[in-house]
Parts: structure tokens; C-alpha cells; sequence
């Protein structure tokens, strides 16, 4: 049984979780920033967008920040000083861009929601994005039912990317020059939401379940291996800490179109058998 902990409260709707040089980083959608923090609870503001809503996260490999601008379309480049337009996907996305996951290499790869699914609108199926470190882009994938969290596996070589209204895993094979092909289905998990993401050293997802409160770790073919219970609805995870094993979970109250609490939202942690592998 996996006991969670509370790390920090105060969030409105947390997305994007990553672990880079000792702190959490993540994103949070209607505070418009993106924040660090440490195994501590000490939480720092890296970024403020303004009226931007940041999601998925990513670094280059000289070390600038990359973060996905979803209103916009667009993914941002910071290095610590400056906010520039790495790349504008609006010939891209067809409805706000959502989460991101950037190689090692520094290829970004940018899902959106496809279309309006709040307002009632038809669905349409959503290419993937993929976005060279020259800012550079092209369509990498399409018709994916609501591409989401998306990792990497570590020798490069797979991406993995969450259907969320598919209920399900789709892998793609990657190309020395950041091309996909050879996309089968991963896993299938029926009634299940896959969101935020992070994947370990057995090559299996732990995911953030967007239906309930709960986190999954599901393997390949679609077993799942374990279940945790979270207090509030789970949205994101991330395993980190110094040895890989803190899963930490980005929690919220509700979902962005039935109407965020502010504040309510929250970052638990539990540990877990298995660390970190691949990207993000």
C-alpha cells in the first residue's frame, strides 16, 4: 500500500511536471506560470506568461527553457533572461496545444486538443507536432484522439504518446532525423483517461488517470501493475527525487471545463519500487 504525502498546496490546475536539477518544475494553467519546487515545499516562480496558459515542458540541449503556450499555439524558449517564440503551430493545431516532450536531441514533440470538445463541437483528431531545436516544424502524427502526455524511452528510440478519449498508448518508432512511423497501440485501457505521464526503468507509465483520483502504472499490452489513490482528481505525475523513486502527482478539485477551484489543487508525493527512465 503506497502512504501519499502532501508536498505543497495552492495550485489551480497544475500540469507539465518535471524533474530537472534537484526541484520539481511544472507548469500551472490559470496562474500562468511556471513554478519549481524542492523536496522541501519551497516553491519559486521561473516564469510568468501573463495571460498565456503554460503546459508541457522541455529543455534543449543547451539548457533553455521550452514551454508549450496553449492559447497562443505556440512554444516558448527562455533562457533565463528572455521569452522568445521557439516556434508558432497554428498551421499545426487545430485547438490548444497541450503537453510537449522534447528529446535529448532537442526535438519537441507538441500534442492539442484537436477541437472545442467543451462546447458540444464535433471531434477531430489531432496531428502531433514536432519541433527541431532550430525551431524548425513539421507534422509528425496524425489522427490521434486528444494526444496528451507523451514520453520517451531511453535509448531514443520510442515515443509513447496518451490518447486520452481513446482511452489508450500509442508507439511510434523515432528517426535519426526526429520522423515517426510504425505506429501500433502500445495499450489499451478502457474507461481509462490517460493524462500526464512519466516512465520507468521496467519500461512501464505510471499516468495520471483524468477520470478519477487515482494514478496507474500500466506495461505494455495494457497490464496494470498498481493503483494509488490520491485525495483529489490526478492530472499529472513525475517520478524524481534523488534516486527516481518519488512519484510526485499533480492534483485538482475538478477538471478545467467543469470550473477550477482556485487554489484547491495540490502535489502529492509517494515512493515507489521502480525509477525514472527516458524523457521527460
Amino acid at each position: 500500500m503506497n502512504s501519499v504525502e502532501l508536498l505543497i498546496g495552492g495550485l489551480d490546475f497544475g500540469e507539465g511536471p518535471r524533474w530537472r536539477d534537484g526541484l520539481l518544475w511544472y507548469s500551472d494553467f490559470f496562474q500562468h506560470r511556471v513554478y519549481t519546487v524542492s523536496l522541501s515545499g519551497q516553491r519559486e516562480t521561473v516564469l510568468d506568461l501573463g495571460s498565456e496558459q503554460p503546459s508541457g515542458l522541455g529543455w534543449l540541449p543547451n539548457g533553455d527553457l521550452l514551454v508549450v503556450g496553449m492559447l497562443d499555439r505556440k512554444v516558448f524558449r527562455y533562457d533565463g533572461n528572455q521569452t522568445t517564440v521557439h516556434a508558432d503551430l497554428n498551421d499545426i493545431a487545430t485547438w490548444h496545444c497541450n503537453d510537449m516532450v522534447v528529446s535529448k536531441s532537442g526535438i519537441a514533440y507538441v500534442g492539442n486538443f484537436g477541437y472545442d470538445y467543451g462546447s458540444g463541437a464535433p471531434s477531430v483528431m489531432a496531428n502531433l507536432a514536432a519541433v527541431h531545436e532550430d525551431g524548425t516544424k513539421q507534422v509528425a502524427a496524425t489522427g490521434l484522439n486528444f494526444p496528451n502526455g507523451s514520453v520517451i524511452t531511453e535509448d531514443e528510440k520510442t515515443l509513447i504518446v496518451g490518447e486520452t478519449f481513446s482511452c489508450q498508448y500509442t508507439a511510434f518508432s523515432i528517426h535519426s532525423d526526429g520522423t515517426l512511423s510504425d505506429s501500433r497501440i502500445w495499450a489499451e485501457m478502457p474507461g481509462r483517461l490517460p493524462d500526464g505521464c512519466t516512465l520507468d526503468n521496467e519500461n512501464a507509465i505510471w499516468f495520471a488517470d483524468a477520470f478519477s483520483s487515482q494514478v496507474v502504472r500500466v506495461i505494455e499490452g495494457g497490464e496494470i501493475t498498481d493503483v494509488i489513490d490520491l485525495p483529489q482528481r490526478t492530472f499529472a505525475c513525475m517520478l524524481g527525487g534523488d534516486d527516481g523513486k518519488t512519484l510526485f502527482i499533480l492534483t485538482a478539485t475538478s477538471d478545467p471545463e467543469t470550473g477550477i477551484e482556485s487554489g484547491k489543487g495540490a502535489i502529492y508525493t509517494t515512493q515507489v519500487e521502480v525509477p525514472h527512465s527516458g524523457t521527460p
